[in-house]
């Protein structure tokens, strides 16, 4: 996801992240060098040496910081990176079990009734188009089980 503008909030003491379909608030207390009154920022703007995936910050003192896009993301929630986190997760966790498993790679193929190319989609962690059907049922032929738990969030408890 790229960065379209980002410009600092004082009053919110957040910055504003405009990204082509969503604004986003990413507060100052997150940032590694955060700003304050003695201290504050002098330039913030879209990096185009990271491909307009994240910001640089400037402060006063001369310090700066860099936010990518995905931390942005992840603090927001945002339900499509979270779903992509979700699937990262889950594909390392069958790398890792099929590199372990007894079963041959083609006997898991076999299993899920699928084409090799479809297998090896599934294993690619950063193919995102993948869906959580489609990895649920390789983990399962692979002997795992998963269990999705739902927390209450934080970040709405603190309020």
């Amino acid at each position: 996801m790229k960065i379209k503008k980002v410009s600092p909030n004082n009053r919110k003491k957040a910055f504003e992240v405009a990204t082509y379909g969503k604004d986003y608030l990413f507060p100052y207390a997150k940032l590694d060098v955060p700003p304050s009154r003695e201290n504050p920022i002098t330039r913030v703007y879209v990096d185009g040496e990271l491909d307009n995936e994240a910001f640089t910050y400037e402060l006063q003192s001369g310090d700066e910081g860099t936010v990518h896009i995905d931390h942005v993301l992840e603090y927001n929630r945002d339900p499509r990176y979270m779903r992509d986190l979700l699937l990262y997760k889950l594909t390392l966790v069958a790398q890792e079990r099929v590199k372990s498993s007894p079963l041959s790679k083609r006997e898991l193929i076999r299993r899920l009734g699928t084409s090799p190319a479809q297998f090896y989609r599934l294993l690619d962690q950063t193919d995102y188009r993948k869906s959580l059907d489609q990895l649920m049922a390789l983990l399962h032929v692979l002997d795992c089980e998963v269990d999705l738990v739902v927390k209450e969030d934080r970040l709405q408890k603190a309020v």
